[in-house]
C-alpha cells in the first residue's frame, strides 16, 4: 500500500486542539497531561494526516482506566499491542463510531486486524496512553521538541520520509520499521539535548 503523504497542514494543530478537549473531558476523573506528537506536532513537516496524540497517566493503575472511560465513543481499543508494549495502552480515533464501519471497539490478543482498519481515510487519530514516569514519555517529547528545534534534523527527516512514502508498505507499521535507523540516532541525540535543557531550568 501506498500510504497517504500531505504537506504541513496548520489545521492538524487545530485539530488536535479539538481532540484534546474531548479527551480532557472523557478523562477528567483521572485529569491526565495531552500532548500533540509526531510529524503533525512540527511545524513544516509533512506528514500522514493522522494526528499522534500522547496521554500521560500518573501509574499503571490510571493507564488501565483510560480504555473503560473511552468505551463507546469513536475509539477501536487495541489490547492486541498490550504484550509487546505493556507501558502502552493504543487507541485509533475514527471519523464515526466503529459499529458505523462494521469494525469492533477492540482489537485483543490473538485476533487480526479487519482489513477496513488498514484504510487511513476513516482515521483521526492514534491515541497512546503512557505514564508520564516512563522513558518512553519523554523519549517522544524531547524528539518532537528537538524537531520543532533543530531545522536541518527536521529536513532530514523530511527527506527519508519523502522518499520511503513512495514505495509500497503493508501497514503503517511496515512504513514506521523503514524510519527506525534514523529515528533511533536520532532520539538519543534529542534525549540528550532535552535532558539538558531540563537541567538548566533548574
Amino acid at each position: 500500500m501506498i500510504l497517504p503523504f500531505e504537506p504541513y497542514n496548520s489545521q492538524w494543530k487545530e485539530m488536535f486542539g479539538e481532540i484534546k478537549c474531548q479527551l480532557e473531558e472523557s478523562l477528567q476523573s483521572i485529569q491526565p497531561r495531552v500532548e500533540h506528537i509526531g510529524s503533525t506536532a512540527v511545524e513544516g513537516l509533512s506528514a500522514k494526516p493522522i494526528i499522534d496524540i500522547m496521554i500521560g497517566v500518573k501509574d499503571d493503575l490510571e493507564l488501565n482506566q483510560v480504555p473503560l472511560l473511552l468505551a463507546g465513543k469513536q475509539y477501536v481499543y487495541y489490547p492486541k499491542y498490550n504484550v509487546e508494549m505493556p507501558y502502552r495502552r493504543f487507541f485509533v480515533l475514527l471519523k464515526d463510531s466503529p459499529k458505523e464501519f462494521g469494525l469492533p471497539e477492540t482489537i485483543d490478543i490473538g485476533e487480526e486486524i479487519p482489513e477496513k482498519m488498514h484504510n487511513h481515510d476513516l482515521r483521526i487519530a492514534h491515541i497512546h496512553v503512557i505514564p508520564v514516569t516512563s522513558e518512553n514519555w519523554t523519549r517522544h517529547i524531547a524528539f518532537r521538541d528537538y524537531l520543532r528545534t533543530f531545522s536541518a534534523v527536521k529536513d532530514e527527516y523530511q527527506a527519508l520520509k519523502e522518499k520511503l512514502v513512495q514505495q509500497q508498505w503493508e501497514d503503517g507499521n511496515d512504513y514506521n520499521a523503514g524510519k527506525d535507523e534514523f529515528l533511533k540516532r536520532e532520539e538519543k541525540q534529542a534525549i540528550a539535548w532535552y535532558s539538558k535543557q531540563k537541567e538548566n531550568e533548574i
